[in-house]
């Protein structure tokens, strides 16, 4: 395997079970050119929270560790990392919804990628051949004659920053779903997107009414004050996705739901608040721009700078940007070390406590 990549571009191992998974994770880090005790790391069910740390890190394009991730099932859907170009196969694939889901891992967009390399130890290529890959090929449109007609009206230029993908979105099918509440959610029609639950797949529309009637989502969300209120620190934000993920509504999950809402500029406040309480949802560059006279109003000159910096990776990147645990990182990347930025912003717990206080005003509700 390792002869067959560059061993410095991301790559997604999938394996037979978890111990398979931490066997050829021993195996890659005792072979691999780099010896670093993270290029190679496990993420599994099994492994909580440090295994999250580790997905978070994969996904961040500008870490280059670690650079390995072996799974079994965790990572079959829902990881949002652009810049994977490997994705290797050492346990057969059962069926055409897996096969799918797996190598949709490599499908992501990224500046330079161009393509990505499936490395198939278990010959699943052959599932490429496969009708349902594809669905069954639309026949042509017979080539009839037709009248020539007047000149068409040039379409008037959009205005800059006007979205130019806005038409098209409108034009993709919907699947309209009405819940137990009596209101109906939309999602895009994807008959090929899939969620995993107790290892069996079932469609976005099952998943969704099971999210809302079985596990009772807003019930386990409470008022949207209570899911405001608990979104809005960044300590207890991580104590909700915990206790959500326990119940069977994991982040990945989310993730998934929130490009079937055409909601991918948003945030996971967003898609919780649409399922559980079928409320629009809002781009996080309009909820910066909405909020940001009360974000700023107590703030110094150094912290609203620094502030600024946290708010466009928010924009840029998503709500994880927004973890006490990144916090080490963006001051290294803004500062060049923990010690500049205090000399900028004072003593450590200052400075959480900027983070943490901005992030109230910056999800209080529109009036």
């Amino acid at each position: 395997m390792l002869a067959a990549i560059n061993q410095k571009e991301k790559t997604i191992v999938f394996c037979a079970n978890q111990a398979h998974a931490a066997l050829v994770r021993d195996l890659i880090n005792q072979h691999a050119d780099s010896k670093r005790i993270d290029y190679c790391v496990r993420v599994t069910a099994n492994d909580g929270a440090i295994g999250d740390t580790y997905l978070k890190q994969f996904r961040d394009n500008e870490k280059m560790l670690p650079t390995i991730l072996t799974t079994s099932q965790k990572l079959t859907t829902g990881v949002d990392a652009r810049n994977v170009r490997n994705i290797v196969l050492l346990r057969p694939i059962n069926n055409m919804i897996e096969f799918k889901q797996i190598i949709g891992r490599g499908t992501r967009l990224f500046e330079g990628k161009n393509y990505f390399t499936i490395v198939d130890f278990v010959n699943a290529y052959h599932m490429f051949n496969d009708a349902e890959w594809d669905g069954e090929p639309i026949e042509p449109e017979p080539n009839t004659p037709s009248i020539p007609s007047e000149p068409k009206e040039p379409k008037t230029p959009k205005e800059p920053g006007a979205d130019d993908d806005d038409d098209d979105v409108d034009k993709k099918p919907k699947l309209r779903i009405r819940l137990s509440d009596g209101k109906v959610r939309e999602l895009q029609s994807m008959s090929s997107t899939y969620f995993y639950v107790d290892g069996k797949p079932i469609s976005a529309e099952e998943f969704l009414k099971r999210l809302f009637d079985t596990l009772k989502l807003p019930e386990l969300l409470g008022s949207e004050e209570q899911l405001r209120k608990l979104w809005a620190n960044p300590l207890t934000r991580r104590d909700l996705l915990i206790k959500l993920e326990k119940e069977g509504c994991h982040k990945d999950d989310l993730l998934k739901l929130q490009e079937l809402i055409n909601a991918e500029n948003s945030d996971l406040f967003d898609v919780l608040e649409y399922i559980a309480y079928a409320k629009p949802t809002v781009s996080r560059a309009a909820r910066v721009e909405t909020n940001k006279d009360n974000i700023y109003t107590l703030l110094n000159e150094q912290q609203r700078e620094f502030v600024s910096y946290v708010l466009r990776n928010y924009v840029n990147v998503g709500v994880d940007e927004l973890d006490v645990g990144k916090l080490s990182t963006v001051l290294t990347a803004k500062y060049g070390s923990i010690h500049a930025a205090q000399e900028q912003l004072g003593t450590v717990s200052e400075i959480q406590k900027t983070f943490i206080d901005f992030q109230q005003h910056l999800y209080e509700e529109a009036s």
